[in-house]
């Protein structure tokens, strides 16, 4: 049986993904195989695993940083909102359905088996589990039949890390008012606290730690600096949307921010090119006129076409489209297309107009794609010739089958990318795609040359090499802020109730 840890923290987005992130690299970078845990992840980043089943893209980020496969059993239960009320539900990462958030809530316990079986199946697996918790285990309207705070933590007899959120303000309120609304047995699972997102004097918190400790008897493990590292973060709260939105560059690249996108992983890479910025944008003021506009993943595609509409978005696009080529990924090439139909309603029902694009029609199906891929992009005219050719290793994960409309266009079904005729609209269902074999700087190098720019620096690295650096810089930093010997103390054998 592994040795387990656990992660909860004091709210969401007080930065229980990246620490935990950061101690897996910590365990591998010791010598051992270590290995992520989510029960239940809430979020519209999501990945296909080498079986062909879906998780949580922070458990494959996770994964990564502890240097081994992300799998199915990393995050047993999957939920994917569909509205402010509802969400798709994943179990072992084959989709179950859709559920409102009281279905669920009645529904969920029934998942116990389920997430008992997968922490065993990884646990043959790892040498050392970290689980990271989800929100806050404080959430007293919630604590019924939890099965991802302190109810996972009983479950497997894991000792628990309390991190809270100082950039946010209150950090010895939240930590004091978790540990207080805690059940006696909860509260005596709580080995350590780390204050997170410190920025300034760290001597100035010396007289509020020692008064933390002393309330709550639990000692402090660490104060940890704000960190500016370019890894995945959770969906729900991620700072990119604000901190991408006005900067700079010769190259300027706009991704609409509809109110469901999802897997927007697959800009990334973007942010490290040279002389490239990336914002993401909600209005017609905000897009101005860059040089290319993605339409990104989204949840709900018909429901997210339709904001398009409402706010001038899908016009502005159209209009600029001979003039600044548009790349649609997932659910964003699917609004591309002339029309997406709904028969069964997976999402909205009926039928809605697409923008008129591309020459592809879409139809919602029942069962959802989930598959891996690798390749290379087939010949592409236009400003994006240059990503001909290149290699490709990515996944799709999608509900509709997508065909051409046009007798020339429905053989190339399976190929990377689409496009129009003119080479300036641009779709596919790969997520992914602009990771490997230079191809972000490739298209970032060739809107610039239409530009007229020549004198762009290349990139420094590839992809993968600059994340290897991010998740080692992340161990580091918790190595010099965080007890780690007190954590490696905490380290004990899991005891699945049954």
């Amino acid at each position: 049986m592994a040795k387990v840890i656990m992660v909860q923290g004091t709210m969401s987005g007080a930065g229980k993904s990246l620490i935990t992130a950061g101690l897996l690299r910590i365990f591998r970078q010791d010598g051992y195989a270590a290995a992520p845990f989510k029960s239940q992840n809430m979020a519209l980043n999501s990945y296909i695993t080498e079986e062909g089943l879906e998780i949580g893209r922070a458990q494959a980020m996770q994964a990564e940083a502890a240097g081994t496969e992300p799998l199915a059993c990393m995050n047993p239960v999957l939920l994917k909102p569909v509205s402010d009320l509802g969400s798709q539900v994943i179990v072992n990462g084959k989709v179950l359905g859709n559920m409102s958030a009281r279905e669920y809530f009645s529904y969920k316990k029934k998942l116990v088996p389920e997430i008992k079986k997968a922490f065993m199946r990884l646990s043959e697996k790892a040498d050392i589990i970290v689980i990271e918790g989800a929100g806050s285990p404080a959430e007293i309207n919630l604590k019924k039949d939890d099965i991802v705070n302190m109810g996972m933590a009983k479950l497997v007899g894991a000792p628990v890390l309390l991190v809270g959120d100082i950039d946010r303000g209150g950090v010895f309120a939240q930590l004091l008012g978790t540990l207080l609304l805690l059940e006696e047995e909860e509260r005596s699972r709580v080995k350590g606290l780390v204050i997170n997102k410190f920025r300034g004097d760290v001597s100035l918190l010396s007289s509020g730690l020692a008064l933390l400790e002393e309330k709550s008897g639990i000692p402090v493990w660490g104060v940890m600096p704000y960190l500016n590292l370019a890894l995945e973060d959770e969906d729900s709260l991620t700072e990119r949307f604000q901190r991408n939105r006005r900067r700079a560059a010769q190259v300027d690249l706009a991704v609409i921010r509809y109110p469901r996108i999802s897997n927007f992983t697959d800009f990334n890479v973007f942010e490290q090119i040279p002389g490239a910025s990336l914002r993401y944008v909600q209005s017609v003021r905000e897009l101005g006129k860059p040089d290319l506009i993605f339409l990104p993943g989204t949840k709900n595609t018909m429901g997210d076409l339709r904001w398009l509409r409402e706010t001038g978005l899908e016009e502005a696009v159209i209009g600029m489209r001979e003039s600044v080529p548009v790349f649609g990924i997932c659910g964003g090439y699917q609004m591309l297309g002339e029309e997406i139909l709904d028969p069964y309603g997976i999402e909205e029902g009926g039928r809605i107009r697409g923008m008129g694009l591309l020459p592809i029609t879409t139809e919602l199906k029942r069962r959802k794609v989930r598959r891996r891929r690798e390749g290379a992009v087939n010949a592409l005219k236009g400003v994006l010739k240059p990503l001909s050719g290149r290699r490709f290793s990515g996944y799709e994960i999608h509900m509709g089958h997508t065909l051409g409309t046009q007798p020339q266009s429905r053989s190339k079904e399976e190929q990377a990318v689409w496009s129009d005729d003119q080479g300036q609209v641009y779709g596919t269902y790969l997520h992914g795609l602009f990771d490997r074999d230079g191809s972000a700087g490739a298209l970032v190098r060739a809107l610039a040359e239409r530009k007229g720019i020549v004198s762009l620096p290349e990139p420094l690295q590839d992809y993968g090499s600059f994340k290897e650096e991010q998740y080692d810089r992340l161990a580091e930093a918790l190595r010099a802020h965080l007890a780690m010997e007190e954590i490696y103390g905490m380290l004990a054998e899991a005891s699945i109730q049954t």
